[in-house]
């Protein structure tokens, strides 16, 4: 890094000025040691690159590491939610609720069964669906409840099991972001509703590509035969030394299975998790002391009754307190070689949903409002004392020098 004299002033702390880093600052790059190498190479020497053995071993620490049921280990959390909805029988004149504050495929599995999404605002602090929201949208055609555990906070979930039990509907919860999450000191996943996680390059716990479906025993064995074409044997149970070649196939299924050499990083990962969490803690920590109090900064909401998985710090700006808005923030950032990234852009406000559902930006105010003012910021374990000192300076700078 540069030596940087100047000092941008905070009333809790001094930072670095920040001029300008030598190397751009990716946003979220994962962490991957010699450990993850050494065991895919493994996978590859072994003979067994697909789904078998290691990935079984993965479905079987993950369960046993967050107390669920049991699991399935996918190529995404995207085909966890689509397998879950699936294997419960969702199909067209059925409905879901959902939030519009969510990646897309959140959505878009909802359309792949047929069904429609209804979509319901957020909560004001942790930008989560809202419960009450969700008791208010049920009719006679909502089948399931899709809750998204935004940025790694827990969702509320009691008021919303509260509400499914009353109607009968099922629970089908989004924890792409929500890995080493707990609700009410209950992990994330460790309930029988199905619950989806991602291992995307970004995300707590990576394979590259890749996701866990978690619930009850029986559910999950449905969902492994929907995951590989519908075939009641796998691969593993059709060529290994004490398998055959018979299979039938009991339904239309996918292609959904993760291999081998996925599985073979996640283990690693999944090993690592407790110190890349404690990481995660430190940084996002360090920024809400760093931005907390200042009027321009609004700082991510942490209820009592959770525990944070820490996926996104995402800082919203007080616009009225700026003279620039979010998209000349983040160019500001950028310019500083920090990368920064939006989560999310609504789902109600992209064209093929607004298109069909004739929704409008002010049909989940709350979403929308702050929507407009909110950026993530770089939240992952590989980054140092002085990444992070580099980016609350350049947050802090920008913020003096465009402050209204």
């Amino acid at each position: 890094m540069l030596h940087r004299p100047s000092l941008v002033r905070h009333p809790k702390r001094r930072f670095v000025h920040p001029l300008l880093r030598e190397a751009f600052l990716p946003f979220s790059p994962p962490l991957i040691g010699e450990e993850e190498i050494a065991e895919v190479v493994n996978t590859l020497r072994s003979g067994w690159i697909s789904t078998g053995p290691k990935a079984r071993q993965f479905e079987i620490e993950f369960a046993q590491a967050f107390g669920a049921p049991a699991a399935l280990a996918l190529n995404s959390c995207t085909a966890g939610l689509h397998l879950a909805l699936a294997t419960l029988g969702v199909g067209p004149a059925d409905q879901v609720i959902t939030t519009p504050m969510t990646f897309c495929s959140s959505v878009a599995v909802i359309e792949h069964v047929g069904a429609k999404p209804v979509l319901v605002d957020v909560e004001p602090d942790t930008l989560n669906i809202n419960p009450a929201a969700v008791a208010d949208a049920v009719t006679p055609h909502t089948r399931a409840i899709l809750p998204v555990h935004y940025a790694g906070h827990p969702v509320d979930m009691d008021p919303i099991r509260e509400t499914a039990s009353a109607h009968g509907l099922a629970i089908v919860e989004d924890a792409a972001h929500a890995v080493a999450g707990r609700y009410k000191g209950t992990p994330i996943g460790s309930g029988t509703n199905p619950a989806a996680f991602s291992f995307y390059a970004t995300k707590n716990l990576t394979t590259g590509e890749g996701g866990m479906l978690t619930a009850e025993p029986e559910f999950i064995d449905r969902a492994r035969v929907l995951s590989l074409h519908g075939m009641n044997r796998d691969a593993w149970k059709r060529y290994s030394a004490a398998g055959t070649w018979y299979y039938e196939v009991l339904a239309p299924g996918f292609k959904y299975n993760m291999m081998d050499i996925q599985a073979a990083l996640g283990l690693w990962q999944l090993r690592k998790l407790p110190s890349m969490q404690k990481r995660r803690r430190q940084v996002a920590a360090a920024y809400s002391e760093a931005f907390e109090g200042h009027d321009a900064l609004q700082i991510p909401a942490c209820r009592a009754n959770v525990d944070h998985a820490w996926h996104l710090y995402v800082l919203r700006l007080n616009l009225e307190a700026l003279r620039i808005d979010r998209a000349q923030f983040i160019e500001e950032i950028r310019a500083r070689n920090i990368g920064t990234s939006v989560h999310f852009i609504p789902v109600h406000l992209h064209p093929y949903y607004r298109e069909k559902y004739g929704y409008r930006p002010e049909d989940y105010p709350i979403a929308y409002a702050n929507y407009q003012r909110l950026l993530s910021l770089p939240l992952n374990p590989t980054l140092s004392g002085s990444d992070v000192d580099d980016v609350i300076g350049a947050v802090l700078e920008v913020a003096e020098q465009h402050r209204a």
